[in-house]
C-alpha cells in the first residue's frame, strides 16, 4: 500500500498552482496538421493535377536546370563565357536525348516486326509446362487461355479457301475519300507537333533558367525570405546540391548498370539488346521497382526466343548479379550523401506523383520529393513535408523513449537503449535520455493528463527496461573510460536508493542505483512502498551506509520529506540524501523548459533543514553525495514555530520555549 495518502490521483488532480505554465512555449507541441493547412495542400494538389499541361514542362525544366548547373559551372571555371557555357551544355544534353530517342524508336520498330516469330516457341513451352503440371494446374489453365486467344486471333483473319483461283477471290470494296495535299500533310504532322513543341519549350526554358540563375535566385529570396537571408540561402544550396547530385549520380549508376545488361543480353542472344539496355537506363530512375520493370521485358523475350530454358536462366542470373553488385558496391561508393527522403516516403511519393502527372511524374517523383523535404526543413510553413517525407528522426530520443514507455513496449525500449549503448556509456544514456523521459512523464502527470493506469504501465515498462540493461553494469564497472577523470573514492557500505512517493520515483531510484553500481558502489533499489514502517525493517538498514530518496515531483510535500527525519532518528549512522530531479539550468532552453520542471529551491532547503545530509537535483551531485565518506549530520531539532502552529491547530497550549 502507498505510504503517502495525500498523493493526488486521477479523481483528485494536483493543484495546478504548484505547476505554473512554463514561461516559454514548446515549439514541438504546436499543431502542424490543421484544417486550413490540409485545405491548402488539397488546393495545391488540385492545381498540379489540373495544370499538368503547363506545370509538367516547367518541372522538367527545373530538374534539368538543377542537373546541368554543375556542368555550366565547370565550363565557367574553364574561362568560357556564360552564354557559351549554357549553350554548349544544353546542346550536348539535347543531342544525347535525341540520339537516345532515335535508337529506341528504331529498336521498337524492329521488335514489332520480329514478335510473330516467337509465337510458336511460346506455345511449345506452355504445352511442355502443361504436361509436367497436369491438366488442373495453373500452367495448364494459362496454356489453355493462350491457345484460346491464339484461336480467336486466327479466326479473325479471313483465310483463303483451298483451290480458289486468285481471280475468283472477292476483292473488298473501300470508299476512299480524296484528301488534298494540305489535309494529308496536316494528318501526318499534327500528332508530332505536341511532343516536339513541348520538348522545344523545355529546352528554351532550361536555357533561360541557366542564363538567369542568379537573377532567379535573388527573386526567389526576395519573394519568400528577404528577412532571413541565411535560412533561404541554406535552403537553396541544399536543394540544388541534393537534387543535382542525385540526378547526376543516379545517371552514372544507371549507365554502369545498363552497360553490362546490354552486353550480357547480346551475348545470351536476347533480341534488341540495345533497346533493353537503354530502357534499363531510364527505368532505373523509377524508385525500387525500376529494376524489376527493366528485367521483365528481357525475361519475356528470353522465354520466347528459344525453345530451351537456358536463355531465361542466364537472363535472370545476369540481372541478379548486376543488381547485387550495383546495390552493395557501386551505389554505396558513389552516393556520398543520402537524398534525405525515407524509403517509405519514396514509394508513397511515387504513387502520388504518378497519379498527378502520369509516367513522367513517376520518373521525377524522387527529385521532386527531395525539393519538398528541403523546403520543409528550412521554411516553418512547410515543415509538414519534412516530417512526412524526411529520413531524419522526428522525435528526440527521450521523447521517443517516453512514447514507447507509454505504449508499454519494453522490447523496443530495450532494443533502442542497447542500440544507443553501442556508442555511449550506460550512465550517459540514463543522463541524456532516460531521466529526461521520466521528466516528460512527470510533466504529463502534473498536468493531469497521465492517468493512474498509464502511470503504472509506464513504470512497469521502464523498470523492465532498466532490469534488461543490468548486464551492462558488470560490463562497464571494470572498464577504463578513456575520457573520464579519476573516479570518486567510494566509501565502504551499502547504498539503498528508494522511490519517494510514486511509481515514477521508483524508476528514478532504479536508474540511480545502476549508475552507482557502475561507479563501483554496492547499491540496491527499492520502491516507495518499502518506506512503510512495516517493510522498512526488511531493508537491513543497520548494515547500510547511505539512503537516497528520489522525487520527480518538483515540489514534494513535507510529509514525504519527513521520511528523512524518521530514517535518521531510527538509524543515526545513516547518511540520508534527497534528489528532487530536474534538468540542470545549463541544459534548459526555450525548447525544453516546458517539459523540464524545475525543482523548488525552497524544497531543497526544507529537506536540508529537516536533516538531509545532501539535497540535489541531478545525477552527478547525487553520485558525489552517495559515495562521500563524510559522517552523517546530527538530526536538527524540530522547528519550534512549526510545532506551535501544529499545536494551535489541534487546540492545545503552546509548548514551553526551548533553552
Amino acid at each position: 500500500m502507498p505510504v503517502d495518502q495525500d498523493r493526488p490521483t486521477l479523481s483528485s488532480p494536483p493543484p495546478f498552482a504548484l505547476y505554473p505554465e512554463p514561461p516559454f512555449p514548446d515549439p514541438s507541441q504546436s499543431p502542424r496538421v490543421t484544417l486550413p493547412r490540409l485545405a491548402t495542400i488539397a488546393a495545391v494538389v488540385a492545381v498540379l493535377y489540373l495544370g499538368k499541361e503547363v506545370l509538367l514542362p516547367l518541372a522538367i525544366a527545373m530538374l534539368l536546370t538543377f542537373a546541368l548547373s554543375p556542368l555550366v559551372t565547370l565550363f565557367r571555371k574553364r574561362g568560357l563565357p556564360m552564354t557559351a557555357s549554357v549553350l554548349i551544355v544544353v546542346f550536348l544534353a539535347s543531342g544525347m536525348m535525341a540520339v537516345f530517342s532515335l535508337v529506341v524508336a528504331s529498336q521498337l520498330s524492329s521488335l514489332a516486326r520480329d514478335l510473330p516469330r516467337f509465337q510458336d516457341n511460346i506455345l511449345i513451352k506452355l504445352e511442355t509446362l502443361k504436361e509436367q503440371g497436369g491438366e488442373g494446374s495453373l500452367i495448364a489453365r494459362i496454356t489453355d487461355m493462350a491457345g484460346a486467344i491464339n484461336a480467336e486471333i486466327g479466326a479473325a483473319i479471313p483465310a483463303e479457301p483451298a483451290g480458289t483461283p486468285a481471280a475468283e477471290t472477292p476483292i473488298p470494296v473501300e470508299v476512299v475519300e480524296r484528301l488534298s495535299p494540305l489535309d494529308t500533310l496536316t494528318s501526318l504532322v499534327m500528332p508530332l507537333i505536341s511532343p516536339v513543341a513541348t520538348t522545344g519549350l523545355v529546352i528554351v526554358v532550361v536555357i533561360f533558367m541557366l542564363l538567369e540563375r542568379e537573377e532567379l535566385r535573388d527573386r526567389f529570396i526576395r519573394l519568400i525570405g528577404a528577412h532571413d537571408l541565411h535560412r533561404t540561402t541554406a535552403m537553396l544550396e541544399e536543394a540544388g546540391s541534393r537534387v543535382g547530385r542525385y540526378l547526376l549520380v543516379q545517371l552514372l549508376v544507371n549507365i554502369i548498370y545498363a552497360l553490362p545488361i546490354g552486353v550480357g543480353l547480346w551475348l545470351i542472344g536476347v533480341p534488341n539488346a540495345v533497346l533493353w539496355g537503354l530502357l534499363t537506363l531510364v527505368l532505373r530512375f523509377v524508385p525500387y521497382i525500376g529494376s524489376i520493370l527493366s528485367a521483365a521485358f528481357p525475361l519475356f523475350l528470353a522465354f520466347a526466343v528459344s525453345r530451351e530454358w537456358s536463355a531465361v536462366l542466364w537472363t535472370a542470373a545476369l540481372f541478379i548479379a548486376v543488381e547485387t553488385v550495383t546495390s552493395n558496391l557501386i551505389e554505396p561508393w558513389l552516393y556520398g550523401s543520402r537524398t534525405g527522403v525515407s524509403p517509405l516516403a519514396i514509394i508513397i511519393s511515387a504513387i502520388l506523383w504518378t497519379w498527378i502527372w502520369g509516367p513522367l511524374g513517376l520518373v521525377m517523383s524522387t527529385p521532386l520529393t527531395v525539393c519538398l523535404v528541403v523546403l520543409g526543413r528550412h521554411v516553418p510553413q512547410f515543415e509538414l513535408f519534412g516530417i512526412l517525407f524526411g529520413d531524419e528522426p522526428v522525435l528526440e530520443p527521450h521523447a521517443h523513449l517516453y512514447q514507447r514507455w507509454l505504449a508499454g513496449d519494453a522490447v523496443e525500449s530495450t532494443y533502442r537503449a542497447e542500440e544507443a549503448l553501442e556508442e555511449e556509456y550506460l550512465s550517459d544514456y540514463y543522463r541524456n535520455t532516460a531521466l529526461p523521459a521520466l521528466l516528460l512523464a512527470q510533466t504529463d502527470w502534473s498536468r493531469g493528463v497521465l492517468s493512474t493506469v498509464q502511470e503504472t504501465r509506464l513504470a512497469v515498462t521502464a523498470l523492465q527496461m532498466v532490469q534488461d540493461l543490468r548486464p551492462y553494469v558488470a560490463e562497464e564497472r571494470d572498464e577504463n573510460r578513456p575520457d573520464a577523470t579519476e573516479a570518486p573514492v567510494v566509501a565502504p557500505g551499502r547504498v539503498v536508493v528508494l522511490g519517494g512517493r510514486g511509481a515514477l520515483d521508483d524508476v528514478a531510484a532504479a536508474i540511480l542505483a545502476q549508475v552507482l553500481a557502475v561507479e563501483g558502489a554496492e547499491a540496491e533499489a527499492h520502491g516507495h512502498a518499502d518506506l512503510a514502517p512495516a517493510r522498512l525493517a526488511h531493508l537491513d538498514l543497520p548494515d547500510c551506509r547511505c539512503v537516497i530518496l528520489n522525487f520527480l515531483d518538483p515540489s514534494p510535500p513535507r510529509s514525504a520529506l519527513l521520511h528523512v527525519r524518521r530514517l535518521k532518528r531510527n538509524h543515526p549512522h545513516l547518511r540520508v540524501g534527497v534528489v528532487i530531479w530536474s534538468l540542470p539550468e545549463s541544459t534548459q532552453t526555450g525548447e525544453n523548459v516546458a517539459w523540464g520542471l524545475r525543482a523548488d529551491a525552497g524544497k531543497l532547503a526544507e529537506a536540508e533543514a529537516i536533516g538531509a545530509d545532501f539535497a540535489v537535483t541531478w545525477l552527478e551531485p547525487a553520485l558525489l553525495g552517495a559515495v562521500s565518506s563524510e559522517p552523517p549530520r546530527p538530526l536538527p531539532p524540530r522547528d519550534t514555530k512549526l510545532a506551535r502552529s501544529l499545536t494551535r491547530r489541534k487546540g492545545g497550549a503552546d509548548p514551553a520555549p526551548q533553552g
